[in-house]
């Protein structure tokens, strides 16, 4: 197979021939990093011009659309001529002068013959492949198309025989007589951005990890097991259990947000925890009793930082009942194992209000080092400032802490709750 794709005079172009590609890898990863899609056709005569999902999958570009639309009709039979354009936006370029204002972006242009998937085995798989544009999985994790769904979606072949890559990616080009004039001049980059997840009502499911936009593998949700805890990436499903665990004034005490007295208020902190989580901020976990499947409790990562490999533990909070358990001291060292030996963390640090002498012994004995004191850190619920007393261990800390850890598991111990 050639690496590019044969030029035609459809894909011709007939100015700034310097923005052409036939590169194949380059056709391929446009179409897959895009949404943007247009299918334009001509009916009795007439242009039309429809937005459309696709996906590629090998050499064929497959369009969705309604088997009782104007698309899906015209490709009945023999199928159809039809030009399909996809874009990315990367840029808007601000010139001196209006005439050479001008985009940086990326796009795909498509001639054939778009031809209607008959056979039903082909066609399940294209519509399989559709889920998964939006989220690598999302077939899996949702209900197929009945027979009647089936029978009234239209999906489309079309061969990307006939392809070509137009493309801008640099900046101003402005005619030297303009060069002078003190009008501001460069380029404003674009890019697509996807908004924290907004669960609709009724779901008990956690944001699923492959939802586009959820960022590094550091804001990730992951499943981590133990003998005593179970962390579960953090779910509305998890609501009413924390409401029964967690209502106790002192569990919140020393914490920087009012304990939640109603179902709408924790579900609103939830949903809280997972904007901070898709801001790339935040990491919740649901704390769960293995056994029973009881909710205990919350833990997260807090103040993520992928570039220089660090992270907090905080924001834990567990039921009274399964304080001086091997729950807190198990849960920590599943997310210390996680930071350290998946993420490759250099650093994971702890803050607590500096009158939380109960936290600051349970994090010392976890082998954290106290780093030093952030005085009127933050505002407490009562409007008085807090001190925070900041802990600390280190990538080369972390062999040695790993071992005492796992030694007082196995001897049944246990370090008191470390909420901060």
């Amino acid at each position: 197979m050639s690496d590019t794709y044969a030029q035609t005079d459809r894909t011709t172009a007939t100015r700034h021939r310097d923005r052409m590609s036939y590169d194949r890898e380059a056709v391929h990863a446009i179409l897959d990093e895009a949404y943007d899609c247009s299918v334009a056709f001509v009916v009795d005569g007439e242009p039309r011009l429809l937005p459309t999902l696709h996906v590629r999958v090998g050499d064929t570009l497959f369009l969705h659309g309604s088997s009782g639309g104007r698309m899906g009709l015209s490709a009945r039979g023999d199928g159809f001529r039809v030009c399909v354009s996809v874009t990315i936006l990367d840029g808007i370029v601000y010139a001196r002068s209006q005439n050479n204002h001008s985009a940086n972006y990326r796009s795909v242009i498509v001639h054939g013959t778009a031809r209607p998937v008959v056979d039903a085995d082909a066609k399940r798989a294209a519509m399989r492949a559709l889920a998964d544009k939006v989220g690598a999985g999302r077939a899996a994790d949702s209900r197929p198309p009945n027979a009647q769904e089936f029978a009234a979606t239209a999906v489309l072949a079309l061969p990307l025989d006939e392809v070509a890559v137009k493309a801008r990616g640099h900046g101003v080009v402005d005619d030297p007589a303009d060069r002078p004039l003190p009008h501001w001049a460069g380029v404003l980059p674009v890019s697509r951005g996807f908004g924290p997840p907004q669960t609709d009502v009724g779901v008990t499911a956690a944001p699923p990890s492959y939802l586009p936009g959820g960022g590094s593998p550091w804001v990730k949700p992951v499943l981590l097991e133990g003998r005593h805890v179970r962390l579960e990436p953090l779910a509305h499903g998890h609501v009413d259990g924390l409401l029964a665990a967690l209502a106790d004034d002192e569990v919140w005490r020393y914490l920087p947000t009012l304990p939640p007295r109603t179902h709408e208020q924790m579900a609103e902190h939830v949903s809280d925890l997972h904007r901070r989580q898709w801001a790339g901020f935040q990491l919740p976990w649901a704390q769960v009793e293995p056994a029973t499947g009881t909710v205990i409790g919350i833990t997260t990562y807090h103040d993520i930082d992928p570039v220089n490999r660090s992270l907090g533990i905080g924001h834990t909070m567990v039921g009274r009942r399964w304080w001086r358990t091997g729950v807190n001291t198990e849960a920590k060292l599943m997310l210390l194992e996680h930071a350290f030996e998946t993420l490759g963390a250099e650093k994971v640090f702890w803050y607590t209000d500096v009158r939380n002498d109960r936290s600051q012994q349970a994090i010392a004995r976890l082998g954290a080092t106290r780093d030093g004191l952030i005085r009127k850190q933050r505002l407490r619920p009562d409007g008085t400032w807090r001190d925070t007393v900041v802990f600390a261990m280190t990538s080369e800390e972390w062999p040695a802490a790993s071992d005492r850890l796992r030694d007082r598991l196995a001897a049944g111990g246990s370090a008191a709750l470390a909420s901060a």
